[in-house]
């Protein structure tokens, strides 16, 4: 935990230690008075309708000494051993650049005491002055004054090797004299008008907004940016979308099938509202009427990025800054719109493979249910065969027994007992040869019950006669 206080906090303490009695905490100071108390600075109790609090001991201590009596208690627990750990830093830079070596290139010493740190501090000046860094290396040391010391020996080869390639610069040209099909439009648009430039509802033409003295430098910066869109392959078109019930035109560069919207426009700064003569009249006319207190004025720094209420409103964005200009920027932006087409490819990649497999993980199921079918199907049908064997036993081994049996013959005993053994012929399955028994239907309800899946969630892969009609979504045939 941090022990330091800010100015808020160290002002309502003060106010808690001054009260003669337990202090109401106002409703706005209640999350600072839950910071005081997490530090054991105060105590909060609830009283009435709000809560009530008194200083602590910790709390005195901090107004009295500005530190809290942890935080000096952590201080004197960390110098305690300061001079056995001092000994066992480095006695010089070779040391250092040893221990370095042996250790991958990084030590850490954890927030070390003063004597510690200055030895480590030596240790470090020695080896850069005295030539103990090896060659094409370079030593880094992190937490001079306070915190942990970080020392790390970095090969500057492969720390070259491992930055990124520096972005490709977008050159702007002075004059035009071969526009974009897009930039000569828009500059036929424009026409003679001298105020302030605003295509941004106008289709097939650059939205603009900004003062006529940039359209110019507007119009080349757009030029070469669509120029090298699409000498990189990718495609620059007009677009047109219904937002709200209102068409919006845009201008998007397209990079395989995705459309990222651009527009240009001036940021605008608040100047203090000159009223006009006729907005004096009118206040005098109507003394209710309130007159704006700021106008927005066009400040010379030009924005190039997604429009607002876009889906990429904030993803890529850049603007004229204190220390560069939009022109040099224009490579950023371009590779910004290229990582969000290739951050979208591989989403929809993602997706496609993870649908796939759901895909193949719902056929595998139905076919699994189809077998189980199938098995159940088979399973009742040979314990029906076997139940009517055995009763078909049954029958002739009755018929026998009444034959031989001393019982009186009654006048139609034969005829019952030759009707018993023609049944029993019925009855057998041994009769005739055996066969497989016909597949059941393959219904949907049915397979739904034993997958335990959505029937209707992909095609269904059977026929009207239980065969299965798509062999590339299915590992094996159940018949096979």
């Amino acid at each position: 935990m941090k022990y330091a206080l800010t100015e808020p906090q160290v002002d309502l303490l003060r106010k808690i230690a001054a009260a003669s009695s337990a202090m109401p905490i106002p409703s706005t100071r209640t999350q600072t008075s839950w910071a005081l108390e997490q530090r054991n600075l105060i105590k909060r109790t609830w009283r009435g309708s709000g809560h009530v609090a008194v200083v602590t001991a910790d709390g005195r201590y901090y107004l009295k000494h500005g530190k809290h009596p942890r935080q000096v208690q952590a201080e004197k627990e960390r110098l305690t051993g300061d001079a056995a750990h001092a000994a066992r830093a480095p006695a010089d830079g070779a040391e250092l650049i040893s221990r370095l070596q042996a250790t991958s290139g990084k030590i850490t010493v954890p927030d070390p005491g003063a004597q510690t740190r200055g030895r480590w501090r030596a240790a470090y000046y020695d080896a850069l002055h005295h030539g103990h860094i090896p060659a094409g290396h370079k030593l880094r040391w992190n937490g001079r004054q306070r915190g942990d010391c970080v020392f790390t020996l970095i090969d500057e080869e492969a720390e070259k090797a491992a930055q990124p390639p520096p972005v490709p610069s977008i050159d702007v040209p002075e004059t035009l004299d071969r526009p974009h099909r897009l930039v000569r439009a828009t500059r036929k648009a424009l026409g003679r008008s001298q105020g302030a430039v605003d295509t941004r509802g106008k289709p097939e033409v650059i939205p603009l907004y900004l003062s006529r003295p940039l359209a110019d430098r507007a119009l080349r910066i757009m030029h070469a940016l669509f120029t090298e869109a699409e000498s990189r392959g990718y495609t620059v078109e007009p677009q047109t979308d219904l937002q709200r019930g209102e068409a919006v035109h845009t201008v998007a560069i397209a990079i395989r099938g995705r459309a990222f919207p651009l527009v240009l426009t001036e940021r605008t700064a608040k100047v203090p509202h000159e009223p006009t003569p006729h907005e004096l009249r009118q206040q005098e006319r109507n003394p209710w009427t309130r007159l704006p207190k700021h106008d927005a004025e066009f400040n010379g720094r030009l924005v190039l990025g997604a429009p607002t209420g876009s889906w990429y409103q904030h993803s890529y964005s850049y603007s004229d800054g204190a220390r560069w200009t939009l022109e040099s920027r224009l490579g950023h932006l371009l590779q910004d719109i290229e990582r969000l087409a290739a951050e979208a490819e591989h989403r929809e990649q993602e997706k496609e493979l993870r649908e796939a497999e759901q895909r193949r993980h719902w056929y595998a199921a139905v076919a699994r249910a189809r077998e189980q079918q199938i098995e159940q199907h088979r399973a009742t049908v040979l314990s029906g065969q076997i139940r009517a064997w055995r009763q078909a036993a049954e029958i002739r081994a009755f018929c026998q027994a009444a034959r031989a049996s001393d019982a009186p013959f009654a006048a139609d005993e034969a005829d019952w007992l030759e009707w018993a053994e023609a049944y029993a012929e019925q009855l057998d399955p041994l009769q005739d040869s055996l066969r497989t028994p016909p597949d059941p239907p393959a219904g949907r309800e049915v397979l739904r019950e034993l997958a335990k899946v959505d029937a209707y969630a992909y095609p269904w892969p059977f026929d009207t006669d239980g065969r299965w009609t798509l062999p590339g979504d299915r590992p094996t045939d159940p018949r096979t």
